[in-house]
């Protein structure tokens, strides 16, 4: 102990920190003051300049943000190569280490890597925010495997998100590093494919489809000629002698211990020290929940605490072994040993699958996983189940602990001492008459925390089904991870067969209860789950044992579905797209796949971003001070502690606006800062301005306000009940209501809730103003859709004129609609900073504040009544919507009125009337989003289109088709269509599909399976073009020429990835007639093209194509002259020739859309210019005992009219669609009663992942659909194919209806949006979730959201009040149920019974009511 306690003396006297000494991209980093709260992506960006790595969420889950570490491991001599999350790697934790991030495998400048280059060129980079990083995941895929299969490259995206491509493209161009589709690079073209299909496509697909683009043009990929490890770095590593560090920060400090028995007195000296491996949980500790360890314990490096030990018994792994390293070896444990032993490794490997992404499982030690006990821990449970033996140490000794349910004392808490460590896990062999299974039910099946999670062994008498151990353990059903040790017992000795199944459920129903007020909510779910998940391991246990002879019941062949584990397929894709005219230039790139300009730029990291620009002298940060409340008054606020801090400069409230407080986008109903009272979480009350971004957040944290709460309102039906409406209440009717109605056969009503949805771009919203210094300038770089309208917001807080404001716009890292009106709220409060202090001030938001603060798309909910004859055919609608706008105006009238305007969707109805009521609530004000309320108004029509459809027991398709538009007939608000192609949209979708083949298929298989129900549903989706705000239908353009031929164009649109920029130098090298290679953009700028429209409602490339051709033609027209002399000259001459005539080579675009007008009081006008129209069919697979989905195919027919850049619109229309998948099936946002966002990150708010594509996606571009109305006979794409998603919702729903007919409910039932695996399972009836019903105890249950969500039937029952409670006040009751009132309708069965509210007084004991 001579040499500890040596130790332990130096880091006990040492003053100072240790060096760190670390390599980036080959160069040598000494750190003298190396601070443990200081991130690699931190030190990257701000200390090193190296802008390439981004920052999307800070918590690890979107991959924005990941790099390469590389290790030499001196002990085998070996190089260890792994993609890591930046954002969550501490500095301290990279000594020795070398980093290489995406600015050091290769440059547009120098030379691309094979890497950086595909992703260009394969069209899998639009706004380019997420491209770094995927490009660095499998860059460090490359290092280790230079040849992976599909599969891996999958796997190594499982920790990266795009919101923009839809993934095809990505995968697409990777799929050339693969096995199955590897590019040899071989001189003259590539004898790889474009992708492996899952599915054979269509002879005519196959005929049809073009390549977008040319693999065998790719840079051939040689793994030799890979950047190489620093050989100093090398030779530091093999000479210096493990050694302990010790790195000093402001309030952390950071030990690495050299040895396990420093470690060990370390432990012993500072008990409440925190022990970090990965930093995956306490990183997020210290962000976002204000935790501070002043201590921290690094032992990441102990040999000891890192090996791997095959015993007798098992294999035992450090605590500090990664699980990467864990399942790498457990996977060659299962390919060598036999299979009886390996139960449990493949029980682990099954979770290990969806643990988190790969970055998180290249640093996250199994010991941290078991340590943080969390109650919804993936692993744990099967810990449990297998009785997995734990060694604890201190520095007197060791001991062996069982892992069983004492492990586990509480929330967070295990049964270690505080000066124990866990030193090691041992994972058992499995016995030969041992069986084990592990399921985990997620929102999203990638990179997901788990709903609930379990693991079940069962061990039987040797050559027979008798059971003689079983163990069932469950997360997300307590506390901490629990086992249902009552059920155990009372089947041990029992027979594994029906008698069984039926004693466990019933059992287990009585056993794994959850209070109604359980954090996580989903109570009836999870209680589902428990009971379904066991039979599936039931079936699973049968099949097994069959196998091993004994004789046992036969699992029917409907039933097999449910044993079968998930394996995804390797996506397969068709992309068709009209071929240019024959004889059209080459040098004439309209109509041709060309690539995005950026997206080179992009792939290397070189392309900048506004927090990209490099900081300015005296540049300060600022971070927003925003409410805790909903609604209250501001009673004080105390900035002294904030003010006391390091680093801070000043606060900013109300007061130090010297402009106006008053902003909006169209009224002024809300404030720059809050003065007096804040209507919503989030709303910004002030900022504090700090030298360093760190320091204004611990500030802005440290400012104390106080409050006089008032009353929220939250829901839409919390506004419904106040009458919290803002005016006015739109309405179209056209036609006789009342008529049509008499003239109906038939008559229903209905409604559906459709949630909101996060933008999730990947880089938030961002800020940097930098005064100039005279007459009130103020520049500002801003990443926004609306450069003019935060000119103006920014100029009339500032008070100063508009001229003295200059906002340049580069590029945006997506924007969706998000970036169109609520930039405005950082921008202004940025600009007001920067003008008191006179110095450059710079912000950018946090996901979690951006999440909190800009709101998203509005939740609707639907009501409507509908007539219909025998046949199908609508002949009246009545429908009135509800959105919830939040705590102002902003865009909700606009939404709301296109929503209307969308009403019938694609389907012609006489009698037709909409209203829209504009819910005001005190939330964070909702805003646009991708379809701009179309989606919401076109989802309510799909809703009871369906019901008909069920109603009258006809095919879906059938009726769809019978009520669809067809040529010259008239809208709601009486707008005649010309040029409908909805019906050649939909033949050729049905064609495609091969529709009536799958519905026959699915039909079969649907009879052949119980516990899977796949389903089919075809939409058509007509989406109008036009701003509805007409004066916002202009654009304008300037065009400057060069006397070296060179053209720099300037346009009022923004590029946020959708390739707008790409288009307009298309369209001007078009008009030009020169190559694009001559033309470029530089940026949006408000002193370039005045008064622009916002970047929005699909139109810009209508708009500025046709403002950018205006302009070339001018100087086209000038040019001429100089033509005619000189036939035979080039670009070059005409221009120099002109230029020394003295004729101006710089001309001025403009344009608006002609002939609109809409008039709501006459309801007459042209409301768009035309219509984008649409079909999808798609194809899911259910499974219904967890409410998880698969989706197997989708067939996309869209016109958009001659496209401009097929690649660009098939990336929109991928994108668009998946966007819309996640609106429809994933991505649901919760608030508390209260009004506080609960979902602030990638870990609570689930996107699309990769694996989420269709595992077959034909995208096809409907040919000769010209379109007269627009540029070059194109049409708008961006927002139009969201809506085609809505076709996996109704597949789904149909799936479900096949679920339900086998339990003997038929007709229309109610399914809102988002179809999550929870709608899901509670919609598929069955005798599971009718156990968990019946089990309800009135001693300790009440019927809350989760029980009342069960279902919903076309009855529709409006319930006024509940039943069944006890112990609780009628006060705290009427608030548990108050967050989402939609969820007390649609009630036809709750434990067979009908509860109607009825009125009591309060009180603790109040009886029950039974209608």
């Amino acid at each position: 102990m001579s040499e500890i306690n040596g130790t332990m003396a130096d880091v006990k006297t040492r003053s100072g920190s240790d060096d760190l000494i670390f390599f980036v991209n080959g160069q040598k980093i000494v750190e003298t003051n190396a601070d443990p709260e200081t991130t690699l992506l931190v030190y990257l960006r701000r200390k090193l300049g190296l802008t390439g790595t981004k920052l999307g969420c800070a918590e690890g889950g979107c991959g924005a943000c990941t790099v390469m570490l590389s290790r030499y491991l001196p002990h085998s001599e070996q190089l260890l190569h792994y993609a890591i999350n930046a954002c969550l790697a501490p500095i301290c934790s990279l000594h020795l280490v070398a980093v290489t991030t995406v600015e050091g495998i290769g440059s547009v400048a120098q030379k691309l890597h094979p890497v950086q280059e595909r992703i260009a060129k394969s069209h899998g980079s639009q706004c380019g925010f997420c491209t770094p990083g995927m490009v660095m995941s499998i860059y460090a895929l490359l290092r280790n495997n230079p040849t992976p299969t599909m599969a891996e490259v999958e796997e190594a995206f499982q920790g990266n998100l795009c919101r923009c491509t839809g993934y095809r493209p990505i995968l697409e161009g990777y799929k050339t590093f693969t096995v199955e589709g590897g590019c040899c690079g071989r001189e003259g073209g590539c004898c790889g494919t474009n992708g492996s299909r899952a599915e054979e496509p269509s002879e005519d697909d196959v005929a049809e489809a073009t390549p977008l683009f040319d693999a065998g043009a790719f840079a051939p990929f040689d793994p030799t000629q890979e950047v190489i490890f620093p050989p100093e770095l090398m030779s530091l590593t093999k000479g210096q002698r493990s050694r302990s560090l010790c790195f000093h920060g402001e309030r952390v400090m950071w030990l690495q211990p050299a040895s396990l028995g420093e470690f060990l007195c370390l432990k012993w000296k500072h008990p409440d020290a925190r022990v970090v491996v990965g930093n995956t949980e306490v990183g997020i500790e210290m962000k976002f929940k204000n935790m501070v360890y002043p201590v921290i314990l690094a032992p990441a490096f102990i040999p000891e605490l890192n090996s791997v030990t095959h015993t007798d018994d098992g294999i035992m792994f450090g605590a500090a072994c990664t699980l990467s390293h864990v399942q790498e070896v457990l996977k060659q444990a299962v390919e060598t040993l036999p299979p009886h032993q390996t139960e449990v490794f493949l029980a682990v490997l099954e979770q290990l699958r969806w643990f988190a992404g790969q970055q998180i499982r290249n640093v996250a030690a199994v010991g941290g996983n078991v340590m943080t006990a969390s109650p919804i821990s993936d692993l744990n449970p099967v810990f449990m189940a297998a009785g997995c033996r734990l060694t604890l140490m201190d520095k007197d000794g060791s001991r062996v602990l069982q892992m069983d349910d004492s492990f586990f004392t509480g929330y967070r808490r295990t049964a270690l001492r505080p000066q124990e460590i866990l030193a090691s896990i041992e994972i058992p062999y499995s016995k030969k008459t041992q069986f084990v299974s592990a399921f985990k039910q997620s929102p999203r099946r990638e990179d997901d925390i788990s709903i609930v999670t379990t693991a079940m062994s069962v061990t039987f008498s040797p050559g027979t089904n008798v059971v003689e151990d079983l163990r069932l353990s469950y997360g997300g059903m307590a506390a901490t991870t629990v086992m249902a040790k009552k059920t155990a017992h009372r089947l041990l000795g029992r027979c594994w067969g029906e008698e069984l199944l039926q004693e466990a459920c019933s059992s287990l129903a009585e056993e794994m209860t959850l209070d109604p007020s359980a954090p996580g909510g989903m109570v009836t779910y999870r209680r589902t789950l428990t009971l379904s998940l066991f039979y599936k391991f039931y079936l699973t246990v049968l099949q097994k044992l069959r196998l091993q002879g004994v004789n046992v019941e036969v699992v029917r062949s409907d039933c097999l579905s449910a044993t079968e584990i998930y394996r995804p397929q390797a996506p397969s894709s068709v992309q068709i797209y009209q071929a240019v005219p024959e004889g059209q230039s080459q040098d004439d790139v309209v109509g041709r796949p060309m690539m995005h300009l950026s997206a080179l730029k992009q792939a290397t990291g070189e392309a900048v971003y506004c927090d990209d620009v490099p900081l300015y002298e005296n540049e300060l940060y600022l971070s927003l001070i925003t409410s805790s409340k909903a609604h209250a008054r501001i009673m004080s606020i105390d900035t002294s502690a904030a003010e006391r801090m390091p680093g801070v400069v000043c606060c900013v409230f109300a007061d130090d606006i010297p402009g106006s407080n008053a902003t909006g986008p169209i009224l002024y109903d809300e404030t720059v800062l809050a003065d007096g009272q804040v209507t919503c979480v989030g709303h910004i009350v002030g900022a504090v301005v700090a030298v360093t971004h760190v320091q204004a957040q611990r500030a802005a944290k440290a400012v104390s306000i106080q409050y006089e709460e008032l009353q929220p309102v939250v829901t839409i039906q919390e506004a419904i009940a106040a009458q919290a409406f803002y005016q006015p209440i739109r309405t179209i009717q056209k036609g006789d209501l009342e008529a049509g109605f008499n003239q109906a056969k038939h008559i229903l009503e209905g409604e559906m809730h459709i949630g909101g949805q996060e933008h999730f771009y990947l880089e938030t919203n961002v800020t940097l103003a930098v005064p100039r210094g005279e007459d009130g300038e103020m520049e500002l770089f801003v990443s926004t859709q609306a450069a003019a309208k935060t000119q103006s917001l920014v100029a009339k807080a500032l008070g100063v004129p508009e001229n003295r404001v200059l906002v340049r716009v580069k590029r945006m890292g997506g924007g969706f609609g998000g970036k169109e009106s609520r930039t405005t709220l950082l921008s202004t409060v940025v600009a007001v900073a920067a003008n008191k202090l006179k110095r450059p001030v710079r912000c950018m938001l946090d996901r979690d504040e951006d999440m909190l603060i800009t709101g998203g798309r509005h939740p609707f909910h639907g009501k409507y009544k509908v007539g219909f004859l025998g046949s199908g055919k609508v002949v009246a609608l009545d429908v009135s919507y509800y959105s919830n706008c939040g705590n102002s105006m902003d865009l909700s009238l606009p939404i709301m009125e296109r929503a209307l305007f969308h009403m019938e969707n694609s389907y012609s109805v006489a009698n037709v009337r909409g209203r829209g009521f504009l819910c005001r609530t005190n939330l964070p004000s909702n805003t646009a989003f991708r379809g701009f309320g179309g989606p919401q108004g076109m989802m309510i029509a799909e809703s009871w289109i369906t019901d008909v459809a069920q109603s009258l027991g006809r095919p879906s398709e059938e009726v769809r088709r019978l009520n669809l538009y067809t040529e010259g007939e008239s809208t709601p608000y009486n707008q005649v269509l010309d040029h409908v192609t909805l019906d050649r949209c939909w033949d050729e979708c049905l064609s495609r599909s091969r529709y009536h083949q799958r519905q026959a298929a699915i039909d079969l298989y649907n009879r052949q399976n119980r516990w899977t129900k796949r389903g089919l549903a075809i939409v058509p989706t007509k989406f109008g073009i036009s701003f509805t705000a007409i004066f916002l239908n202009q654009a304008g353009a300037l065009v400057h020429i060069y006397t070296d031929g060179s053209v720099l164009l300037t346009h009022g649109g923004t590029e946020m990835g959708q390739g707008l920029h790409t288009k307009m130098v298309q369209v001007a090298s078009r008009v030009l007639g020169i190559p694009c290679s001559k033309i470029h953009i530089s940026e949006t700028s408000t002193n370039t093209v005045p008064n622009t429209s916002p970047t929005a409602a699909s139109a810009s490339s209508d708009l500025n194509g046709a403002a950018v051709q205006n302009a070339c033609k001018v100087l086209v027209s000038r040019l001429e002259p100089y033509k005619t002399r000189n036939p035979e000259g080039s670009w070059d001459d005409w221009v120099k020739a002109a230029y020394f005539d003295r004729v101006s080579l710089s001309a001025n675009g403009f344009y608006k859309t002609p002939d609109l007008g809409y008039d709501f009081e006459s309801n007459s006008g042209r409301a768009f210019n035309y219509f984008s129209y649409g079909v999808a069919c798609s194809e899911v697979e259910v499974d219904c005992l967890t409410g998880a989905h698969k989706n197997l195919s989708t067939t996309i027919v869209m016109d958009v009219g001659h496209s401009l850049n097929p690649a660009l619109d098939i990336g929109q229309v991928e994108g668009g669609f998946m966007q819309g998948l996640g609106l429809f099936t994933l991505e649901e946002l919760h608030y508390s009663p209260q009004g506080v966002l609960l979902t602030r990150g990638p870990g609570s708010y689930k996107i699309p992942a990769f694996g989420d594509i269709p595992a077959q996606l034909s995208v096809s571009l409907l040919r000769d659909a010209t379109n007269d109305k627009a540029i070059f006979a194109s049409k708008a794409v961006g927002e139009p194919p969201l809506f085609l998603a809505s076709s996996v919702f109704y597949a789904i729903k149909d799936a479900i209806s096949a679920a339900r007919a086998e339990s003997g409910v038929s007709g229309p039932f109610r399914l809102d949006s988002p179809a999550s695996a929870e709608r899901i399972r509670n919609a598929c009836m069955d005798q599971f979730t009718k156990l968990v019903r019946s089990s309800f105890s009135p001693n300790h249950h009440m019927y809350t959201q989760d029980a009342l969500k069960e279902s919903r039937d076309a009855v529709h029952l409006r319930i006024r009040q509940i039943s069944r409670f006890h112990q609780m006040s009628w006060f705290c009751f009427c608030r548990s149920v108050s967050d989402d009132k939609t969820l007390m309708s649609g009630i036809t069965e709750i434990c067979s019974l009908k509860f109607v509210f009825a009125k009591t007084k309060p009180g603790p004991n109040c009886s029950d009511y039974l209608d």
